[in-house]
């Protein structure tokens, strides 16, 4: 097992070098006539960059001083989507280089191209006056072209006198990968820091009384709050779920990126969620790396139920929730017999599940909805294809046998506080019944 940890990490490593050491290559080096100012300055950016990433990484998952969690955080995360999509970029520019490079050689053969005087009809010849005496002048020997002074005027400049085409090029490409990278993530880290949009999907049960017809249930997963994502973002969070007027909050995990003591007050704006059935909390993976136990028992103070492989059962339908698969690894993994076991067939149930994947226990426990996140929709682009890989469902609803999955993108963002093809959402589940 430590010698496939240690083949996967050197794997890892080998591409993160690379990789950037690729992307240097035609940003730093191919743009700069040699060593200078210029190219010490970006082979600096490019040293900087990925320790920073890496020590952001290492800092939040052993657990450093949070002061040096929050300083390596926001450099060291923006840089890991940046050099994605400075990557991306420089990649799709290796189309346009040779293109570019076809275009200016043209132009210059073009203008280098002698244009021919037209032909004239010469003049009839002139009797030949007496030429008058004119010394001898020796002959004038050549000069080097080295040593020789300024073109005449109206000469077309030797090749080697205009300027590169294959530093204009590098220049002209490089910038333009750097300016959509850079505009990229600008856009994607705005998204996230001004908080989640709603959508509103409706979900027919079968089972579902009548008088239950309309029911709303907030769902709200991947906050991730820690280092970069704090108070002021879980306020946001608050105010756009509470806007809704929701019957009942569902918390589905991924809350929080560190422990409760440093943490504990960046969630406590989550004690003004209001719902007239209350906020319902489960599990995530990340909780697992955070203290599960101690943020269990921090939202139950800030007024959130934990349902811990449990359910409860409201006046219109069960409501049950589930433990992460991360759980496992501390004897406190999902246990559906527990939570569904001795309930009633004949209710509509609704269950609250981190991951998608838990959606085959579903399944077979006749749950009628499963409402769960964790896949972030992808988050970065082209992270989709990844977490569609690895989800049956990566965002969105979709139906298995006689169960639906639900699952949100997500509130928050993990790592670099940055969503492309993403968009962070608070979705309004609106319960219909079928029933007549």
């Amino acid at each position: 097992m430590v010698i496939v940890f240690v083949l996967i990490a050197a794997a890892v490593l080998a591409v993160l070098v690379l990789g950037h050491w690729y992307v240097w290559r035609r940003l730093v080096r191919d743009t700069t006539r040699g060593p200078g100012p210029a190219r010490r300055a970006g082979t600096a950016v490019f040293v900087a960059g990925p320790l920073l990433m890496v020590g952001a990484l290492v800092a939040e998952r052993s657990g450093a001083p949070f002061w040096l969690q929050r300083t390596l955080a926001w450099p060291g995360f923006l840089w890991m989507a940046l050099a994605l999509y400075l990557l991306v970029a420089v990649v799709a520019g290796e189309v346009v280089r040779p293109l570019a490079a076809r275009l200016l050689a043209r132009r210059a053969r073009t203008a280098e191209t002698p244009v021919r005087e037209p032909e004239t009809v010469p003049a009839a010849p002139r009797p030949a006056a007496a030429e008058p005496d004119v010394p001898d002048v020796p002959d004038v020997p050549d000069v080097p072209e080295d040593q020789a002074g300024p073109e005449p005027a109206g000469r077309a400049p030797r090749e080697a006198d205009a300027p590169s085409r294959r530093l204009f090029v590098s220049r002209v490409v490089g910038g333009a990968a750097a300016a959509a990278a850079v505009a990229t993530v600008g856009q994607g880290t705005y998204g996230v820091l001004r908080g989640p949009r709603v959508k509103r999907v409706t979900v027919p049960l079968a089972r579902l009384p009548r008088a239950a017809h309309g029911f709303r249930i907030a769902v709200v997963s991947d906050i991730h709050l820690g280092p970069v994502l704090g108070r002021g973002f879980a306020q946001r969070v608050v105010d756009t779920v509470n806007a809704t007027q929701p019957d009942l909050i569902a918390v589905v995990g991924d809350l929080v990126d560190g422990s409760v003591k440093d943490l504990g007050p960046a969630a406590a704006p989550l004690a003004r969620l209001s719902a007239r059935h209350g906020a319902y909390f489960v599990t995530g993976n990340h909780e697992y790396f955070s203290g599960a136990e101690q943020w269990v028992a921090e939202v139950r103070t800030l007024g959130l139920h934990p349902l811990e492989n449990a359910r409860t059962e409201l006046p219109y339908f069960d409501l049950a929730g589930v433990n992460d698969l991360q759980g496992e690894s501390e004897g406190r993994g999902p246990d559906f017999a527990k939570a569904l076991g001795d309930r009633d067939p004949a209710r509509a149930c609704v269950l609250l599940a981190h991951q998608p994947v838990q959606i085959h226990e579903s399944v077979r426990h006749g749950v009628d909805l499963q409402l769960s996140g964790h896949t972030h929709g992808g988050q970065l682009w082209p992270g989709n294809l990844i977490a569609a890989a690895a989800n049956p469902t990566v965002a969105g609803l979709e139906r298995y046998g006689d169960t639906q999955l639900y699952v949100s993108r997500g509130a928050g963002a993990w790592g670099p506080p940055t969503r492309v093809d993403a968009p962070s959402d608070v979705t309004v589940i609106e319960l219909a019944a079928t029933r007549a």
